[in-house]
């Protein structure tokens, strides 16, 4: 990750916390020039996620949901159903016998374990209990668990040894999800707990593949983990603006519509 984009990722932090920051409060936090500041926050002002009032910037209202839990699973599942479903048999069309798969948590990932055959044997590298009890549910998966501390708005289970655990193993594919995904600011989630393992398996993988619905795109979260270039294959349905599947293809990206 860039200085710069750390910088970006931690302004949006402070002002997610706080919805308003002066640009000396800014730069003496980060410890950097106010110009520094000022060229950061320009960025924000482009995409519309902040303004500028005298001598500071506010978060505009919207953009970046406040207070715990920023997410949650059980709403999520109940949003864009249709969409997901499509998304998930799409992405499990893509796994081919025998394949070593590590799959993020999610509602769409769900669907994608629940799209597999059950004949099709694999190995199924995951950290979320939805997956584990889906993935589980197929007679030919072989499972792995990266285990730890259970998150209740993500089902999600993180430890440090978990990380660990994603980083020894190697995978064919890695199917990641995500709650914002922008062409300038990158992949992210709403909670940064996530950001390491997600990293984790993407650095495990052959072939990353981004998983998400076409309302993801454009949006932005608070704890960024990737650029959209460390993608191979993105899958997301045909609602997705034709702009961002323009940048997507520039990149040389692989763009599969459900």
């Amino acid at each position: 990750m860039s200085k710069r984009r750390e910088r970006i990722d931690a302004i949006l932090r402070f002002l997610q916390d706080s919805s308003a920051a002066s640009i000396q409060e800014l730069a003496e936090r980060l410890s950097v020039s106010e110009m520094t500041i000022r060229r950061d926050l320009s960025v924000l002002v482009e995409d519309n996620l902040i303004r500028m009032v005298h001598a500071g910037a506010v978060l505009n209202p919207g953009v970046l949901d406040s207070g715990q839990p920023r997410y949650s699973l059980a709403e999520a599942g109940g949003q864009r159903t249709e969409e997901k479903q499509r998304i998930g048999r799409r992405a499990a069309s893509l796994i081919e016998p025998e394949d070593i798969v590590i799959v993020d948590s999610g509602s769409t990932t769900e669907w994608l374990v629940r799209s597999l055959p059950d004949e099709i044997p694999l190995t199924v590298l995951c950290f979320a209990l939805n997956i584990l009890v889906e993935a589980h549910r197929h007679s030919g998966c072989r499972l792995l668990f990266a285990g730890g501390a259970l998150h209740e708005n993500t089902l999600m289970f993180d430890s440090p040894e978990g990380v660990e655990l994603v980083q020894r193993y190697r995978a064919n594919k890695a199917f990641i999800s995500a709650s914002g995904i922008s062409e300038r600011l990158g992949v992210t989630c709403s909670n940064a707990y996530e950001t390491r393992v997600k990293q984790a398996a993407i650095a495990s993988s052959l072939t990353r593949i981004l998983v998400a619905d076409s309302s993801k795109f454009g949006r932005i979260q608070a704890a960024y983990f990737a650029e959209l270039k460390d993608f191979d294959i993105i899958v997301t349905d045909s609602g997705i603006a034709p702009e961002h599947g323009e940048a997507i293809r520039d990149l040389g990206i692989r763009l599969e519509l459900a």
